[in-house]
């Protein structure tokens, strides 16, 4: 039993706040140092663009398979962060994957069981690969590569800038849930009744958190919009010099070439797979 309420204890310490901020962090701003954070974001966009729309459109299971173990080896490639990973696995296993293991365990045959891995197929790859895409790239990468496709220079900014905005959400969310605790008295939780209170709580000051949230987040972003008012933002945002600045570092490179050739090649062999099965 204290075995059992030792390991609680660690997994929620694990779980606070500071971790999901500094998983957070690492997720958008702690791999530049990878082989796909140094890929070009407009080649990234583009592979991106494929992943994330064909596996919907085919069902052949060695095509979808072959790039399944693709992107599952740019995300290791991408060194994405646990609680990321997690996510994905927990969101894939509520979707689709606790079908296929239901159907599996009530003596489902392989007619059942086929359609069902096949969606479980899709839904996994074009999720790794938004995953090696948006952790791969920095939200200023991401941004100019937007903008390089066309794409207003406000709605380019408006992803950069949310993604800023996360950890300060989690920061503001943090002394919100703290100032509500200094001044609440919790329940003992000592007993199985009162961990239920205990959680019941807890719940209750999330809740009561989300208001403040939004207005305390809301001020802060009144005062940047107001710095980028004073420094010019809309005058550069439309101006075709600053963007050609902007966008003067996106080069490609061989290595970029190289990633696309291996993807290329690696599903053209699982295309050729597909048709001879």
């Amino acid at each position: 039993m204290k075995a059992v309420d030792k390991l609680s204890e660690n997994i929620l310490d694990k779980l606070s706040i500071d971790f999901l901020r500094s998983q957070v962090l690492k997720n958008a701003y702690g791999n530049n140092d990878t082989v796909i954070a140094a890929m070009d974001p407009r080649v990234l966009i583009v592979w991106y663009l494929f992943f994330g729309l064909v596996p919907w459109f085919v069902s052949d299971l060695p095509f979808l398979l072959g790039c399944f173990v693709l992107v599952t080896a740019t995300t290791i490639l991408a060194h994405v962060a646990g609680l990321v990973l997690f996510l994905f696995g927990l969101g894939v296993f509520s979707q689709t994957g606790y079908l296929l293991v239901v159907t599996w365990l009530f003596g489902g045959d392989a007619s059942a069981i086929a359609p069902l891995l096949v969606l479980t197929l899709k839904v996994a790859t074009v999720s790794l690969a938004s995953v090696t895409v948006f952790s791969g790239m920095d939200p200023d990468k991401l941004a100019n590569g937007l903008m390089w496709f066309g794409c207003p220079e406000q709605l380019s900014f408006s992803i950069s800038y949310a993604y800023r905005m996360l950890p300060i959400l989690m920061e503001e969310f943090q002394n919100v849930l703290l100032s509500y605790r200094l001044r609440g008295n919790p329940p003992a939780h000592d007993t199985l009744w009162g961990k239920i209170r205990y959680l019941a709580y807890q719940i209750q000051i999330i809740i009561c958190a989300f208001y403040p949230l939004m207005l305390n987040t809301a001020k802060r972003s009144r005062t940047t919009v107001e710095v980028l008012e004073i420094k010019g933002y809309r005058y550069a945002a439309a101006n075709p010099e600053v963007k050609k600045l902007k966008l003067a570092a996106l080069k490609v490179t061989n290595n970029d070439l190289l990633f696309l050739a291996l993807s290329f090649v690696w599903v053209a062999a699982a295309f050729l797979l597909s048709t001879l099965l």
